[in-house]
């Protein structure tokens, strides 16, 4: 017995739910997610923590999830008040659980809509189209931690991409979790000085990540990534 296809109206239900939700919370919740408003709510954010940590924990995390599977605005605000809250460690790893498993969530409900149909499209194809979707195929762990990496790609198109092309989840989840480490790391710590930020009536150095002691270093994570693509297409010219 066959099991029924779903219809793919429903199938694209999850990805329109999410760009709903987040054409949504991109108009009102603009102005709660920012960094006013966690300094405004520093202290009751701390004493919550401190009487119910593990329970903080998880609320984080969940509430981290939310922002990034529905890409709302203040995912960066979440970041550092997982550092303000938690501190480099276990902060980051708390940033990274909540990013990672957020991420799933969108790619999920894009392969499940529209990426696994447009993945066997290009697969059926020929030409450039064909040529395209090889090169991504003999690359995709090299391609998926270059566009992790690499700080100008936004994380929702990091999240998209994969699921149109037809990466299969295991792959897209542990270099998305490993890939948004370094970067994850150094808004975190960021975070974590906030108390002395906020004692000075100042605001984070948000651009700190383009400042040559941390971007070099994250530059050289993305040439050791395309060093593989490098080398196969010199060794592909030398084959001609």
């Amino acid at each position: 017995m066959s099991q029924s296809t779903p219809h793919p109206a429903l199938r694209r239900l999850p990805l329109i739910v999410i760009l709903i939700v987040a054409v949504a919370g991109a108009f009102y919740l603009r102005d709660y997610l920012t960094f006013q408003a966690l300094a405004d709510n520093r202290e009751a954010l701390l004493g919550f923590r401190d009487a119910n940590y593990v329970l903080t924990v998880l609320a984080f995390i969940a509430a981290y999830v939310v922002i990034v599977a529905f890409s709302l605005p203040g995912a960066t605000i979440a970041t550092l008040t997982g550092g303000f809250l938690f501190a480099t460690f276990p902060g980051a790893l708390f940033n990274v659980i909540g990013a990672t498993l957020g991420a799933i969530i969108i790619f999920q409900a894009a392969r499940w809509g529209l990426g696994e149909k447009l993945a066997a499209k290009m697969e059926a194809s020929d030409g450039l189209v064909k040529r395209i979707k090889d090169g991504i195929d003999a690359n995709q762990w090299e391609m998926l931690f270059l566009i992790r990496l690499v700080p100008a790609v936004p994380f929702f198109v990091a999240n998209l991409v994969p699921a149109l092309v037809g990466v299969p989840l295991s792959r897209f989840a542990i270099t998305t979790f490993l890939g948004i480490i370094p970067g994850g790391v150094v808004y975190t710590s960021v975070g974590a000085g906030l108390g002395e930020v906020f004692a000075r009536g100042e605001t984070p150095n948000l651009g700190i990540i383009f400042e040559p002691a941390i971007l070099l270093p994250i530059l050289g994570l993305c040439a050791l990534a395309a060093l593989p693509i490098v080398i196969k297409a010199l060794r592909g010219k030398k084959g001609l």
